[in-house]
């Protein structure tokens, strides 16, 4: 995150002289450094742009430059928009517009026509917001003075939503396998994914992975075991001297194993399928979730829709972010609770505590019992979205929730889970997300909100359908009529 770039832009003219010149760039700078001290990424201020050549020049520059992840745009003065044009429809990197001033309050003392000609963004950036409407610019449109926190927060959100916009545009995923017999949501357009989202899907043979899995030297495995101890509470079965401890050195080993194959194709993302194990002993559960811990992407029965998701939030900002499944229900009336889960596979990074190794059989899969964290996902606010293929597009749906304790422990559910509860209701959140067609894969975090998945989809020009506290079906289901119209009108014939 550290290499990560936003580049500061400002537009003027030259009808007012160098003299103001120097003020707007002395007082872009000020605007800037605010944003530096308060952003966790790098801003980088850009001279004043005042022609068109120089604005198409620096935003070419941007495109170009890995570590730049946005741009940010003020019109101090103002800018003429016909400057704007050709930059702004050779930009390929997420804008927010910032509408803000130099000064907080009026001098009004001392206010003449000199100060309203320096100052006045109120002018120059309704010129600019007409052409990016005009040209159907995506972008965030932030305003207010930058010492305002409300106004920090929000520019920090495109922050984040642009990493993981940066980081979809260049994933590589690796299937190993193809995705569960007839299983319907999990399909997917990998050539659409590619164009829409950057993100390249490839298979592999299980038992590619197979082969470097029984490469890994034991005393690796020795070393990596030795770290389990360290991290978690483990099973007695599974103890150096227990009778299934041979079960924990494999996990170990499939876990070396997909590090080694993962790092040596550049991939942050992949999927496994339980119908798909080739030569692996175990289905890997352990593993998995440990990867999804170190921000790995992840999605169960090839679902690699999921992982790309996953992958996205997770390089968003560190926090509890996790593959999840909506499982089971709790149909208490005025106390609805949806259970999620997984066969093995959920992220340690939501676990309210210490998670515990453990092992169990699995009724699927025809392999050995496998090793896996078992835990209580964290109470507290979070969010659940998935990623769906429409047929002729992609569409994310998203739920606010409140993660909550489970009413009792769970001695025979031996897998890591979440309960939660869903805005507005049970009822409404349920019957919304199978009216838009939401997937039961999904992704959980309680460090990525509703506003950066707005963002995020803003930069995919991507669909996203939210369900919270003020959703009804009425109004849900006009919303997606709707967005099936804008949608298909937009992409044009």
């Amino acid at each position: 995150m550290s290499e990560h770039e936003v580049w500061f832009l400002t537009g003027s003219q030259g009808l007012y002289g160098p003299e103001t010149l120097d003020q707007v760039a002395a007082q872009s700078r000020e605007i800037s450094d605010i944003l530096a001290s308060v952003l966790d990424v790098k801003i980088v201020w850009k001279p004043v742009l005042t022609s068109s050549t120089d604005i198409l020049s620096v935003i070419n520059a941007a495109n170009s430059s890995p570590e730049v992840i946005g741009v940010i745009t003020w019109m101090h003065t103002f800018s003429p928009a016909k400057m704007w044009i050709s930059g702004l429809d050779a930009l390929r990197t997420p804008l927010l517009h910032l509408h803000t001033q130099a000064n907080v309050e009026l001098p009004w003392a001392s206010i003449d026509m000199d100060f309203m000609n320096l100052n006045q963004a109120a002018h120059g950036d309704r010129e600019f917001g007409y052409i990016e409407a005009r040209l159907g610019v995506a972008r965030k449109t932030v305003a207010g003075h930058v010492t305002n926190p409300r106004v920090v927060e929000r520019i920090a959100t495109w922050v984040r939503a642009a990493r993981g916009y940066a980081a979809m545009r260049s994933l590589k995923l690796a299937r190993f396998g193809d995705n569960m017999r007839d299983v319907a949501v999990t399909e997917g357009d990998k050539v659409e994914a590619q164009l829409r989202f950057g993100v390249s899907v490839n298979t592999y043979g299980v038992n590619d992975l197979v082969h470097v899995v029984d490469q890994v030297l034991d005393t690796e495995i020795d070393k990596l075991v030795g770290e389990y101890a360290d991290l978690y509470d483990i099973a007695p079965e599974l103890r150096d001297g227990g009778e299934r401890h041979d079960s924990l050195r494999y996990a170990a080993r499939i876990e070396l194993g997909l590090r080694v194959f993962l790092e040596a194709g550049g991939f942050h993302a992949f999927t496994t399928n339980f119908e798909d194990l080739g030569g692996l002993r175990q289905l890997p559960g352990l593993a998995v979730q440990r990867l999804m811990g170190d921000g790995y992407g992840f999605g169960g029965e090839g679902d690699w829709k999921t992982s790309v998701l996953l992958h996205t939030l997770k390089a968003m900002t560190p926090g509890g972010t996790s593959f999840m499944e909506d499982y089971t229900y709790d149909l208490t009336p005025g106390n609805e609770r949806i259970l999620g889960a997984h066969m093995l596979e959920v992220c340690p990074s939501i676990a309210a505590a210490k998670p515990r190794l453990e092992i169990h059989p699995l009724g699927i899969g025809g392999r050995e019992d496998p090793v896996r964290m078992v835990f209580d996902a964290a109470p507290g606010p979070a969010v659940v979205v998935g990623l769906t293929d429409m047929g002729e597009r992609f569409r994310l749906v998203a739920n606010e929730i409140e993660v909550v304790a489970p009413s009792a422990p769970l001695p025979q559910l031996p897998v890591a889970r979440a309960v939660w509860k869903p805005a507005p209701d049970f009822a409404t959140s349920t019957e919304a997300w199978l009216t838009a067609g939401g997937p039961h894969h999904t992704v959980l975090s309680s460090a990525v909100g509703t506003e950066e998945l707005t963002d995020l989809a803003e930069m995919l020009s991507t669909e996203l359908l939210v369900i919270d506290e003020n959703t009804s079906i009425r109004q849900f289901t006009k919303e997606v009529r709707w967005n099936q119209a804008y949608y298909r009108l937009a992409r044009g014939f």
